[in-house]
């Protein structure tokens, strides 16, 4: 069974924001408070994490994981990558064996100059991470990852599609233009976790009704909106929304 857990539906600074900001958000509906964006995709044998967020060690704790198969990461910006040191408690639980990672050759280039220590090790200290380049295509365990290179700002991001068992989960986050890669890549998916930052327009990621426009044109079977920030109340989106469409929260498990 292909399965997908939201350990963290927000934006790079959370809701509520420092300050006990909520803006928009309802603080007395819990789903409304969002770590950052990482998830969790599992079959019954093989576990991948979706980038390390600065939130991980309260997400793995949450969901009962204290092993993954690999990590995937989408890019290196901080709230995708600075969970990273917490990657060393999974290598002891491990005995020592460093986990698996990949991420794009941009993506791997910045992660091993901003955490040189915990790809390659220092002064005693083992690798935490043994880091492969991520390619077009690659099996782990039971599970088929297929990849495409998505507009975010001045960089790009990974675009992931997970297949197992003719089941197929998207995971589509950070990006603002939808290419004709990418269309291929999500279309007739079981289930699509994409971001859905805000209602107004953004220049590095979707709104709302971009989201919506591509939901309508790919079919997914069900669609999860994730990396929303404090304008985005999750009572208030479920009342809008049209069917086959939900607010993702923190803790979110669906299945394929």
């Amino acid at each position: 069974m292909l399965k997908i857990r939201i350990l963290g539906s927000g934006t790079s600074s959370g809701v509520p924001r420092i300050g006990n900001d909520w803006g928009a958000c309802d603080p007395n509906e819990p789903r409304n408070r969002r770590t950052r964006a990482s998830v969790l995709v599992s079959t019954d044998t093989t576990t991948i994490l979706v980038d390390t967020s600065p939130d991980m060690r309260e997400q793995l704790l949450a969901a009962g994981v204290s092993n993954v198969d690999a990590v995937i990461w989408t890019h290196d910006h901080a709230d995708h990558t600075h969970g990273v040191d917490d990657l060393r408690q999974l290598m002891h639980i491990r005995n020592g064996e460093p986990v698996r990672g990949y991420a794009r050759p941009f993506t791997r280039e910045q992660l091993e100059a901003k955490f040189h220590y915990a790809f390659f090790g220092r002064a005693g200290y083992r690798p935490t991470v043994a880091l492969e380049t991520l390619s077009d295509s690659l099996v782990i365990g039971d599970i088929r990852i297929t990849v495409a290179d998505q507009p975010h700002g001045g960089i790009v991001s990974a675009g992931l599609r997970f297949d197992s068992e003719y089941k197929s989960i998207g995971y589509a986050t950070d990006f603002h233009e939808m290419t004709n890669e990418m269309r291929v890549l999500y279309s007739g998916l079981d289930i699509w976790v994409v971001d859905a930052l805000r209602r107004a327009p953004h220049p590095t990621h979707p709104n709302l009704q971009q989201v919506l426009g591509w939901v309508g044109a790919l079919h997914p079977r069900r669609a999860a909106l994730v990396h929303m920030d404090q304008s985005m109340d999750y009572m208030r989106l479920t009342a809008e929304l049209p069917p086959g469409v939900e607010p993702g929260f923190d803790g979110l498990e669906m299945r394929a």
